[in-house]
């Protein structure tokens, strides 16, 4: 087995290489800006660190958000198209559940909340019973609607960090984003355990922020 793990869905730009048993190479990037243009030297990056080549790889593991619309889609259609030139399988798993895998290895026991910052001054967000466990639906909220719900719980993530008002039990020592790594871990123990994968396609919670123009008018030549 050799995992290639990436996620876009946050502002970190995360690429891992994954043997079924250990992490052999990873990179992590913060810019929530430059997704398409530093993912592809990521994983190049990665593959060289670890000595292997795309040809290599028998799988691909894309995090499928909850996330913004443009940073997202980035990581979801680089997958899907190393896995159709590669004819390997692609499996999607959710981004907050790759989060709360790294909770549970920084050793944060649940319950506990993952958030994530939804911009819009929202979040998505979820509350886990264990770092293998959902509890809740995904959910995108304006902290201050969910305050009562997360109040004293504790929680990670770059949207809890954000709102301490609102996630009072905020774990500094908990991740604050994604990690390929902690993704194709996640990933390596469902496919021991013959656990199913999402389907590697967006999870977008809402409308993204492009829009047609209000009063929009077709203009057709003469």
């Amino acid at each position: 087995m050799l995992l290639l793990a990436l996620d876009t869905a946050t502002p970190a730009i995360t690429v891992a290489l994954h043997d079924g048993e250990a992490v052999l190479a990873s990179r992590d990037q913060i810019d929530a800006r430059r997704h398409g243009e530093l993912l592809l030297p990521a994983v190049h990056a990665t593959l060289s660190e670890a000595g292997r080549t795309l040809h290599d790889v028998t799988g691909l593991v894309v995090g499928v958000g909850p996330g913004p619309y443009t940073g997202l889609r980035v990581g979801l259609v680089t997958a899907a198209g190393f896995g159709a030139a590669l004819g390997i399988p692609v499996h999607g798993v959710c981004t907050l559940d790759g989060i709360a895998h790294a909770a549970g290895a920084a050793g944060i026991g649940g319950p506990f909340v993952v958030a994530t910052d939804a911009r819009r001054k929202e979040v998505y967000w979820a509350r886990y019973a264990d770092a293998r466990t959902r509890a809740t639906e995904l959910s995108v909220d304006r902290p201050a609607d969910i305050a009562e719900q997360v109040a004293g719980v504790p929680s990670v993530g770059a949207g809890a960090l954000l709102y301490p008002d609102t996630f009072t039990g905020v774990r500094a020592d908990g991740p604050e984003h994604q990690s390929a790594a902690a993704l194709a871990a996640l990933a390596a123990e469902k496919l021991a355990a013959g656990e199913p994968f999402l389907p590697p396609l967006p999870m977008y919670l809402r409308r993204p922020d492009a829009k047609v123009p209000a009063g929009y008018k077709v203009v057709t030549p003469r």
